[in-house]
């Protein structure tokens, strides 16, 4: 087992990190910014180093500095997190040239599933489903363009080859308008992310967003732990996910994991990842994979007693893992509510002075959080600040849960969205389940006029 880990995060992942190395024994070190000084990770860790100054590319984007901290409190091990570097595949050869374990996928595989386009190419060759598209990146010549929205059928949606988090994508609904959306497409996408390559795909009208949360280890041994519906989305962010996925059958659900599990194997996947689909019909598309821990990650672990954050510590060690398929067993229903520093009709960030504090507690609720009284939230980073968990033995046990845990929330001195995820779940809609990942957007337009 590795013996001291360097978290390279901050936030609510930090601390999940943290306490997940403290249960297995393994000494920790927080790095932190200026601006994150006060912050809880930093308070509970074994050893803390300052990397720099509040912006993030002087911080926690900043390899150098990292490399640093762990070479002069004697860490082996780096645990990247979420967001920030964590698939950042410079960053993990870097990390492992250094003489350090990075606790994620071999550089290579992170390389080979960022890219959207050699990706695709992996699954389709791996036999996981994918969203009918062009073989690849667009050819440069206009007639060929033409030629494959034809074949893929309109509407369809032009995406940036080296995109996520729901940047550099374009919906073109008509002919007319397709080279243009393309070629502005490829300028963004230059702009952007440092790659202009882009690929074509149908456009579904009203998908869901499923995906499959995967382990594996170096020994050739991989799992799939079901899966989370995270539909509830604004501007293709996550707002609300739940385990399971209201209407996936047993059949669909071994169909589509037990192809995940094949292409973690063909593809040398190792620790922890996700596969993320757009589910239409009973149908699944792969549309790319997250090489990390989500943010998510709490609900599968309810639903199946599982500590993922704790087998991506033993797969990094080199451990096998310690679990088979056959003791995967998905139990109730769980949902998550990201707790954002926010209005929450407007979403303007609301940083500032936490001056009160009341987090949920009970039977089935989980917090994971790093805030508290007095607790100044900085302005420098995403607004995320805490996410509310339950598991319930059923989907309504586990919705009449969550309205408890968010009536009892209370922060004051700064807005959250608490408002918003109430509103949520007493919508009939939502309640019902299997909702597309419209459906945030309609309801939000609909209530437009609604004041905070």
């Amino acid at each position: 087992m590795l013996k001291k880990v360097l978290i390279a995060n901050r936030g609510e992942i930090a601390l999940r990190v943290l306490r997940a190395c403290r249960e297995l024994g393994i000494a920790t070190v927080a790095v932190h910014s200026e601006a994150d000084k006060d912050s809880l990770h930093v308070k509970l860790a074994d050893e803390s180093v300052c990397i720099g100054p509040a912006p993030s590319p002087q911080s926690y984007l900043n390899i150098p500095a990292l490399i640093s901290a762990a070479e002069v409190t004697g860490a082996d091990g780096i645990h990247p997190g979420y967001g920030f570097l964590a698939e950042n595949d410079r960053f993990a050869e870097q990390v492992e040239r250094s003489g350090f374990t990075f606790i994620g996928p071999r550089p290579e595989t992170i390389r080979l599933m960022g890219d959207k386009v050699s990706a695709k190419h992996a699954m389709i060759e791996a036999g996981v489903p994918c969203v009918p598209g062009s073989d690849g990146a667009l050819p440069e010549d206009d007639k060929e363009i033409l030629k494959i929205a034809d074949k893929v059928g309109f509407p369809v949606i032009i995406k940036a080859s080296g995109g996520g988090g729901g940047r550099g994508m374009r919906v073109v609904e008509k002919k007319e308008d397709l080279l243009k959306s393309v070629e502005m497409t490829r300028t963004e996408a230059g702009a952007a992310f440092g790659n202009p390559m882009v690929y074509m795909e149908r456009y579904l009208q009203k998908p869901r967003h499923v995906e499959i949360q995967v382990l594996a280890d170096e020994h050739g041994n991989a799992i799939y732990l079901g899966e989370r519906d995270c539909s509830m989305q604004r501007r293709h962010q996550k707002v609300i996910e739940e385990a399971p996925a209201p209407g996936i059958t047993q059949a669909e659900r071994e169909k589509i994991g037990e192809a995940c599990v094949a292409a973690c194997k063909r593809i040398g996947y190792r620790g922890a990842g996700t596969f993320e689909f757009l589910y239409e019909d009973g149908e699944f598309f792969f549309i790319e994979m997250n090489t990390r821990v989500q943010v998510e990650h709490p609900v599968t672990e309810l639903v199946t007693g599982i500590d993922i954050v704790q087998e991506q510590l033993r797969i990094a060690a080199g451990l096998p893992l310690q679990y088979t398929q056959k003791d995967v067993q998905i139990k109730g229903h769980a949902f998550e509510c990201r707790i954002n520093a926010e209005d929450p009709y407007t979403f303007i960030p609301s940083p500032g002075l936490i001056e009160s504090c009341h987090l949920p507690g009970g039977f089935g609720v989980r917090i994971d959080s790093h805030i508290y009284q007095g607790y100044r939230i900085p302005p420098n980073y995403d607004s995320l600040i805490g996410k509310v968990c339950v598991l319930g033995k059923t989907r309504e046990q586990a919705i009449a849960k969550m309205l408890v845990a968010l009536d009892e929330l209370a922060i004051t001195g700064i807005k959250t969205n608490t408002a918003l995820h109430r509103d949520l779940f007493m919508d009939a809609g939502f309640q019902k389940g299997g909702v597309s990942i419209h459906y945030l957007e309609q309801w939000m337009a609909e209530h437009k006029g609604k004041k905070s």
